[in-house]
């Protein structure tokens, strides 16, 4: 039975769904079904709204942790959100990779992240008057600095930020706040997931 930590933000919690709904619990049902039994409740430390550094400062105060199989990160949309800059999420992120590969014992291929989502692409981009081009190229910048700290520390980085542009006019995959992935596209992450193989020989 495999211990998994799931660090992040409101999409780590799944704002707006169910607890089943998230993809987290989706991936780990799916893990579980494909004869990789995770753990129940997966365990996480997540909250809407947070940045990187506010998530260091909550990993930091709940030390010690112990040691998981896996760890999934997920963050940095709220950064980009309220204009901080690249090169500065870039190094926190990077503290918040290293103290994810701690926590799996040093073992970097027990790490997992996922790219942030493309926010602008939502109902609640369409009317926030953003210039949402803009979003699209700063998220893209966030998640090539994302990218570049987990090839440096050979963790896998998996872009879903793609399936979140391609099904962004099915009104299906938002959320009822028309912010957040609905719990049917959070299940085409867990599959992405499932499909990468990335925990399914550990």
């Amino acid at each position: 039975m495999r211990r998994l930590l799931a660090l992040g933000d409101s999409y780590t919690i799944g704002e707006s769904v169910p607890p089943e709904g998230r993809w987290v619990a989706q991936w780990a049902e799916a893990m579980s079904a494909a004869g990789h039994a995770i753990e129940r409740p997966v365990h996480v430390i997540a909250q809407t709204g947070w940045t990187t550094d506010e998530l260091a400062a909550e990993i930091a105060r709940r030390m010690p942790l112990g040691q998981w199989d896996l760890v999934t990160l997920l963050v940095g949309v709220n950064n980009q959100y309220r204009g901080r800059p690249v090169a500065e999420y870039r190094g926190e992120f990077d503290a918040l990779l290293e103290t994810a590969v701690e926590l799996t014992g040093g073992r970097a291929d027990h790490v997992q992240v996922l790219s942030i989502p493309d926010w602008g692409q939502t109902p609640f981009g369409a009317a926030s008057g953003r210039d949402l081009a803009a979003v699209g190229r700063e998220i893209d910048a966030f998640n090539a600095a994302a990218r570049a700290c987990c090839e440096r520390r050979a963790v896998a980085f998996l872009d879903i930020t793609g399936l979140t542009r391609a099904h962004s006019r099915e009104p299906a995959m938002h959320a009822d706040d028309g912010l957040h992935p609905s719990a049917a596209l959070y299940r085409l992450w867990a599959e992405a997931l499932l499909c990468t193989g990335k925990f399914g020989k550990l």
